[in-house]
């Protein structure tokens, strides 16, 4: 017994039904008027979400960069610090007289005394 003798076969349903379904009716909008809200959707989503999120980015990158020692920072969990070194990955923060911290470059979030880079969005 194989699929097609238990009555499940694309012949069962009747082939001329199965052409008919790809052919559009007289009165129905085409293809392209179809897609449109689709597009629009996209494109409503690209402007309002992505393009934003992308400047943000491009933001902190630039930022994150541009650090230097000597730079007076606070990081992601709070910590005021003056920059003492710099590497690749990493941060070396002085936050009290003889007190250093290493930490992520990326919890590095603004200057002291001015707003975050990346400030989350206010919903």
């Amino acid at each position: 017994m194989t699929f097609f003798d238990l009555g499940f076969g694309l012949w069962d349903l009747g082939f001329p039904w199965l052409l008919a379904m790809g052919a559009p009716s007289p009165g129905a909008p085409s293809a392209w008027v179809q897609l449109m809200p689709f597009v629009l959707v996209v494109g409503i989503f690209y402007f309002v979400i992505l393009l934003p999120m992308k400047r943000r980015q491009q933001k902190v990158r630039s930022f994150l960069t541009a650090l230097k020692v000597g730079d007076r920072v606070v990081t992601s969990g709070g910590l005021y610090g003056t920059i003492t070194r710099l590497s690749d990955q990493s941060v070396q923060l002085q936050v009290a007289d003889k007190v250093r911290v290493e930490m992520s470059r990326n919890a590095v979030v603004g200057y002291q005394g001015q707003e975050p880079v990346a400030a989350e969005s206010q919903s």
